[in-house]
């Protein structure tokens, strides 16, 4: 299936019921054809409810949206402050989002449960623990650790030089991972707060996955699919990364997979698509037309569908 819409997607995501898009107008469009008008401007961050049903989208009108095809529920109001980062734990039922300097908690269950946890500079990007009962959020100088229900406590900071983009957990909660804004990637191994440094990129880092239970992280930024490894309690120390999907004429600008299963997706700065398995060989070109950088991409939850958009508009969903 192949669509074309008016504006800039955000972000392409799975829900139970298939492919959703978020785009830069406001609006949320599923696969089935329902379009949701759901914030007063653009979406800027998105993510699956913890239900598995529809998608919770921070939008820069300051609103933070349950959208489903036949629903649409505002979750929380900053008043008119962008909300830049979501995420949200099926493991815990829980629902973070950060705007400004402020992480905010909500529960699925319980809608007059909030916790809101202040940093001293912008949070960047909020990630559950796979248990859902801690959260990460990156902002400059490092990560914060939260336990997500506590009202009053002190954060565990994770503290290194430099701005930090993005964060998440590897599978086990064994190890924090951020994104950089100088083309690297920063990880802490919890037991110890033992630092790791994975750099080496040509370009700045957009997204990470891991995949294969948990063994490797998949990342973007270079010319190929990144992998580190994260096998047995060092992680990646003392290993080297592998590539693959090299190509000397392109990025990789985004990748997507699912940690319990072993195949990676990437989207290319030159409109390609390819699905690989880095345990087999070769890569399956999904997507072989070039065009506009890929600008979305999203991985079925078995692993099964892809869905792309481009920084144009175009968008599609591929059973692989």
């Amino acid at each position: 299936m192949q669509i074309s819409f008016d504006a800039q997607i955000t972000a392409a995501l799975f829900d139970a019921d298939g492919a959703v898009f978020a785009l830069g107008d406001g609006t949320v469009r599923f696969e089935g054809g329902a379009v949701a008008q759901v914030h007063d401007g653009a979406v800027l961050c998105a993510c699956v409810h913890p239900s598995g049903r529809g998608i919770v989208t921070g939008g820069d009108d300051g609103k933070l949206v349950w959208s489903r095809s036949d629903e649409i529920v505002v979750l929380a109001d900053v008043g008119g402050r962008w909300i830049d980062s979501v995420d949200a734990s099926p493991a815990s039922g829980l629902i973070a989002f950060s705007a400004g300097k402020v992480v905010s908690v909500l529960d699925a269950a319980d809608p007059a449960f909030r916790r809101d946890f202040s940093h001293e500079r912008t949070v960047s990007g909020v990630a559950f623990e796979p248990k859902g009962r801690r959260l990460a959020a990156s902002t400059y100088g490092g990560a914060a650790l939260w336990y997500a229900r506590i009202a009053q406590q002190r954060p565990v900071m994770l503290a290194w030089a430099g701005s930090h983009t993005g964060v998440g957990f590897s599978p086990d909660g064994a190890f924090v991972i951020t994104i950089m804004q100088d083309a690297q990637l920063h990880g802490w191994r919890l037991k110890d707060g033992k630092n790791l440094r994975m750099g080496g990129y040509p370009s700045k880092i957009r997204a990470m996955a891991f995949l294969s239970n948990g063994a490797l992280l998949a990342t973007s930024g270079a010319q190929g699919a990144v992998l580190w490894p994260f096998i047995g309690a060092n992680g990646p120390m003392g290993r080297e990364a592998t590539e693959i999907g090299y190509d000397e004429g392109s990025l990789v600008a985004l990748v997507a997979a699912r940690p319990d299963h072993g195949v990676l997706t990437a989207g290319l700065n030159d409109g390609r698509v390819w699905l690989a398995d880095p345990a087999g060989q070769g890569l399956n070109f999904v997507k072989a037309d070039k065009g506009p950088a890929i600008a979305a991409l999203a991985l079925s939850p078995d692993a099964t569908r892809i869905a792309w958009a481009d920084e144009d508009g175009a968008a599609g969903v591929v059973s692989v």
